[in-house]
């Protein structure tokens, strides 16, 4: 008897240490919206006009190809993306990572400086996702009926961009060259203490890596760099794209992303001390001391 109760303590004990994956909710980011998702295939002329109100949300996915929890992740986001409702673009790890070959630095530095780490002594690693630039999930837990549930909730989330719409076309010049034009019609309100920052997402739709260790084999979504194309609500820009892991299946996607103005606060100018005429008084006695001392010593 003695024992058993000791085995169940032993049990009890165990089940207690474990650790215990809590469910995060998304949080709010406070670093900018981000729309858009209007795309082309790289080696195809295409030109889109759509409404701002039926942009698909934009999800930013923060993964590796070890990293088995994002596999979770993106299945639900794959689950909410077959339905129309957002566009995903995988940011693969790439600071101080060895397992991973689709990672970028400057990608990987981009998501640490608007939302937080990237590398286990940083604190945060994948699985962690973005809707729109405004909210943000981490981890493959949740506290929903399930990660589409929660996934679609957050892509149905209105930025209520009102009533604008969006033209984008993408016109190959090359082999890896082409040009995108853009025009945006939004409220002004939208853009009011912010700046307008015009880009194009270069995305890989998949590529193969049977060493990944999460077991995906072949990894979709993959954004493969960021160019700027400007600041105004419409223009023209060329760009050279990069060469794809395998394939040829790169393809050209239209972002805009709004960008608060930060206003520092101006710091006071110091006030003049009330006792700068005291000061001054001990200054001349002072002068007058050592003036007085000189003239001895002559």
């Amino acid at each position: 008897m003695r024992r058993l109760l000791s085995l169940f303590a032993a049990a009890a004990l165990l089940v207690i240490c474990l650790p215990v994956h809590s469910a995060l909710p998304p949080v709010p980011v406070e670093q900018g919206m981000i729309f858009g998702g209007q795309w082309s295939h790289a080696n195809n002329s295409t030109a889109t006009v759509t409404n701002l109100s039926d942009l698909p949300a934009v999800v930013e996915v923060y993964t590796a190809t070890w990293c088995e929890n994002c596999v979770d992740v993106e299945h639900g986001l794959d689950d909410v993306q077959a339905e129309g409702a957002l566009q995903q673009y995988h940011i693969h790890r790439a600071v101080a990572e060895s397992q991973d070959p689709f990672g970028k630095e400057d990608l990987d530095y981009r998501w640490k400086n608007r939302y937080g780490a990237t590398s286990i002594t940083d604190g945060q690693q994948p699985p962690g996702v973005v809707f729109n630039g405004t909210m943000m999930k981490e981890g493959s837990v949740t506290d929903e009926a399930s990660l589409y549930v929660e996934f679609f909730n957050m892509a149905n989330q209105s930025l209520g961009l009102g009533d604008g719409s969006t033209s984008f076309s993408w016109t190959p010049t090359g082999t890896q060259r082409g040009t995108v034009t853009w025009a945006l019609d939004i409220e002004d309100v939208h853009l009011e203490n912010a700046t307008l920052e015009v880009t194009a997402w270069v995305v890989e739709t998949g590529a193969e890596f049977e060493e990944g260790t999460n077991g995906l084999g072949t990894y979709p979504h993959i954004l493969r760099d960021i160019f700027f194309l400007g600041e105004e609500r419409q223009g023209t820009a060329s760009i050279e794209l990069p060469p794809a892991f395998d394939g040829d299946d790169l393809e050209v996607h239209l972002i805009y992303q709004v960008n608060p103005i930060v206003v520092e606060e101006e710091l006071d100018e110091p006030k003049e001390s009330e006792d700068t005429p005291a000061l001054s008084f001990v200054a001349t006695m002072a002068a007058l001391v050592m003036a007085s001392v000189t003239r001895r010593n002559d």
